[in-house]
């Protein structure tokens, strides 16, 4: 038997470095897929099968109309391993693709495991290994490894609570009950993102709907930390639930002070007012600053609607705040998510900045294609913005404003550019799909002529 020289090494054996190993080994390319489990296990995961899902069985919306949909469709027309075996595992779920767990996790680790480019090393990393690497080694990266590329990066430290604040969709905001302001009346440098007067959409709230709200927020079901999880806050970012436990006015004096701003209905300064702030150049999404919460997404729907501006707001992202691993991709990495000062070295999956599964698997394929590419002498163009995959890379890439810290994201339509005109929500949403669906088919027709 010949001797195996891997030329790709792939750390972690999650769905974005299964996914990855797998699209390097289908162009030929020999991959040494590194694998903690079973010699190591973190303390969210229970069997040595590649691909274990955590957190949930469910892949979400298999809708195209639905972001999740949507980005599920890309995957499988641009050939996912993944996804394929999650369609042949599937369990019903309504229009929801929801798999049965272990029969997914066996499928994958078969797969890989029979695929003749592909050696799976059951091993902890002990350190970032020579020559073209991609990591992909998920929220809980640990041990060497991260102390490894924490060295890279110069940090003290690699893992912290992501504190992650809502977003709704725009065209979800009730306009006639807000109005649009700098923030705290002050201005901006980001006001000519909004070309308006002022960057923040503010919703203003008035004692009774205040009141009524921090006692919703206090009494609303909250989640349960894991028990890995140290609840560790930092005082400039508490969930807003920790905020109403020290006091019914604290919030007011806090992320919904009402300073410097004027309600335009009533010529005066509101009560309390939640501020809005574009989450993209598009202005299809905002961010509810300061909202970071555990409150369980179905409270977060009812309390939050409780604000009037947002009555019958659509939530493109809940706010959540959990042990998480992720790195500056937007100051870290080039156009192909490679390493700035390392380019052999490239980053995969919810490392680089993304939520979700299927988000995680995008990446990995992303991050393969380009890698195989590169290895070849072909350079793989970045997939178009109108795309999901597009939307999530430009999500890791684009450089952010002055105060805005970069955070992860599920996939969502506000991350692509909005078609424009008056348009029903749901035929806008199918509108952007069918766009998505043409660009993303050209875009891996120019792939296939690249690599003939």
């Amino acid at each position: 038997m010949p001797y195996f020289q891997p030329e790709v090494t792939v750390v972690g054996g999650g769905l974005a470095g299964c996914e990855a190993a797998w699209q390097l080994a289908e162009r030929g390319i020999k991959v040494a897929l590194v694998e903690m489990k079973p010699a190591l296990m973190s303390p969210a995961h229970q069997t040595p099968l590649l691909c274990e899902l955590v957190c949930s069985n469910s892949l979400r919306s298999d809708e195209l109309g639905a972001p999740a949909g949507l980005l599920k469709h890309e995957l499988r027309q641009a050939g996912s391993m993944v996804i394929a075996a999650a369609d042949r595992h599937k369990v019903p779920a309504g229009g929801a693709l929801a798999v049965e767990r272990f029969g997914f996790g066996r499928a994958v680790t078969r797969r890989l495991a029979l695929h003749p480019n592909v050696r799976i090393e059951r091993r902890a990393a002990d350190g970032l290994p020579e020559g073209p690497t991609i990591i992909a080694t998920g929220p809980l990266t640990g041990g060497a490894l991260a102390d490894a590329v924490r060295g890279l990066f110069g940090g003290e430290r690699l893992y912290f609570y992501d504190a992650i604040a809502p977003i709704v969709a725009a065209e979800s905001i009730d306009r006639e009950r807000s109005f649009t302001a700098s923030r705290w009346g002050r201005n901006t440098d980001s006001d000519k993102l909004a070309g308006a007067e002022g960057d923040y959409i503010n919703c203003p709230m008035d004692a009774d709907d205040y009141y009524a709200f921090v006692d919703a927020v206090a009494e609303g079901r909250k989640v349960t930390p894991h028990a890995f999880e140290e609840a560790r806050f930092f005082e400039g970012c508490l969930p807003i639930e920790v905020m109403v436990d020290r006091g019914r006015d604290v919030l007011r004096h806090g992320p919904m002070r009402p300073i410097g701003l004027t309600d335009p209905r009533t010529g005066r300064r509101p009560f309390a007012v939640l501020q809005l702030r574009p989450e993209n150049r598009y202005l299809t999404a905002y961010n509810m600053v300061g909202f970071q919460t555990r409150l369980a997404y179905p409270e977060q729907q009812r309390i939050f609607r409780m604000i009037p501006a947002l009555a019958e707001a659509e939530f493109l992202r809940f706010g959540s705040i959990h042990r998480n691993t992720f790195i500056d991709s937007p100051n870290l990495l080039g156009p192909e998510l490679e390493l700035r000062t390392r380019p052999d070295l490239r980053f995969a999956g919810l490392i680089t900045g993304v939520e979700g599964y299927i988000e995680s698997c995008a990446m990995g394929l992303l991050s393969a294609l380009f890698l195989a590419g590169r290895l070849r002498g072909r350079a793989v163009e970045p997939p178009p913005p109108t795309t999901a995959f597009g939307g999530l890379y430009h999500h890791i890439r684009a450089a952010r404003g002055p105060g805005q810290a970069y955070v992860p994201t599920n996939i969502n339509f506000g991350l692509l550019p909005r078609i424009p005109g008056r348009i029903k929500k749901r035929e806008r949403k199918l509108l952007m799909a069918e766009r998505a669906v043409a660009d993303f088919n050209r875009w891996l027709a120019d792939l296939e002529q690249v690599a003939a």
